[in-house]
């Protein structure tokens, strides 16, 4: 039995790959089959390391962009998206795989067309509210169709609504089961007495978010830790800088350029709100760790998803959504101050936040992949 994964450009579209991949392992233990070779095609590795954890190949094929503004690289990147099937078709009419699994994105399109000719079964995941254009030109050949919001059903064409299930988004295990919070908090060096707020601004970090949180820094650490995700770009500077704002308070002040998955568990344990941006991925985290949230989506100029996400996600009683335009430092402190402090307040989003998110995600692609794949593995000998 062979697997191929693609999808990627982001860890939105590639982490949950590693999730399914994961489940894959744990299914062919429980069932005794023997467990399937699985590949990923994409542009680049993008996680060597999750590859590797996973025994999962790596199979390079180049892949092109179309921006949402004029570019005379879409010309160049037309031409490199047909190379890229090109390419795509040699590799699956070598390997034949007996299903492929895409997470969409412009990476998953050159694997996705090649797999259509060669007429084999396609599962699709959409992780936005609203389709993005690789999932809506695949969603034509694919036999199932994951999405994460209800709401983006409505967004695909009525003839493959029947192959449709609201699933939600798969998680890495890791990322599942928090340590208890004091532990958590201990391990960070964290004050156990105080509330504590999460900025998750993911390995890239957000310039925006940075200067308004250090902008806010001296109300924040008057009520609470702050534990701040800067991004590795940003960090030398925004640790330096903040650790000057927060003045004698500077021990609840602490900035990472980047967390590795058992701080990410520690910081989750320790949140009483995250701050974040819209991005499904952290959506979903948040929502399986049960933290209120703050979440401030990237422009719609800039994504035009991440806006719709968060206000999907904040229509629950989850989150509270702060847009850009609307981002002052007191905004924002008087927002983390009023969701940590208040328990009334906390208690009502934490249960919302509990109820969006589906921890069993990741296994049920992972059992509809493998019925699948043994099903064609049988009808082609």
């Amino acid at each position: 039995m062979k697997i191929v994964f693609t999808g990627g450009g982001t860890g939105g579209h590639f982490y949950p790959l590693i999730a399914i991949a994961e489940a894959m392992r744990d299914l062919s233990a429980e069932q005794r089959i023997i467990p399937p070779q699985l590949f990923y095609i994409g542009d680049k590795e993008y996680d060597e390391e999750a590859l590797y954890a996973n025994n999962m190949v790596f199979l390079k094929a180049p892949a092109g962009k179309v921006r949402r503004y004029f570019s005379l690289e879409n010309v160049t990147d037309l031409f490199k998206t047909g190379w890229g099937i090109v390419t795509c078709f040699f590799i699956l009419l070598k390997l034949y795989p007996d299903v492929v699994i895409s997470k969409g994105g412009y990476v998953s399109v050159p694997t996705v067309m090649a797999a259509s000719l060669l007429r084999i079964p396609i599962i699709i995941h959409e992780s936005d509210a609203k389709p993005g254009r690789a999932n809506l030109l695949a969603a034509k050949k694919a036999l199932r169709i994951g999405v994460a919001f209800e709401s983006a059903v409505a967004g695909f064409p009525l003839k493959v609504r029947d192959r449709i299930a609201h699933i939600g988004i798969p998680v890495r295990k890791e990322l599942i089961n928090l340590p208890e919070k004091n532990q958590a908090k201990t391990a960070l060096g964290l004050d156990l007495t105080l509330p504590t707020i999460f900025i998750m601004g993911g390995s890239s970090g957000s310039l925006r978010i940075n200067e308004t949180v250090l902008d806010a820094l001296p109300n924040l650490v008057s009520f609470a830790n702050v534990v701040h995700q800067t991004g590795k770009t940003h960090f030398d500077s925004v640790q330096k800088t903040g650790g000057v704002i927060a003045g004698a308070l500077k021990n609840r002040y602490h900035a990472y350029p980047y967390l590795n998955i058992q701080s990410i568990r520690n910081a989750a344990s320790s949140a009483d709100v995250i701050i974040a941006r819209a991005g499904t991925g952290s959506i979903t985290e948040i929502s399986l760790w049960g933290v209120p949230s703050i979440l401030i989506p990237i422009p719609e100029s800039v994504s035009h998803d991440q806006r719709t996400n968060a206000y999907a996600y904040a229509h629950t009683g989850a989150a509270v959504v702060l847009e850009e335009a609307n981002l002052t430092p007191h905004v924002l402190a008087s927002e983390a101050h009023r969701i940590s402090t208040d328990a009334g307040v906390s208690s009502q989003m934490r249960e919302a936040a509990k109820g969006f998110a589906n921890p069993q995600a990741a296994r049920l692609i992972a059992e509809e992949a493998i019925r699948i794949a043994l099903s064609h593995e049988a009808k082609n000998g």
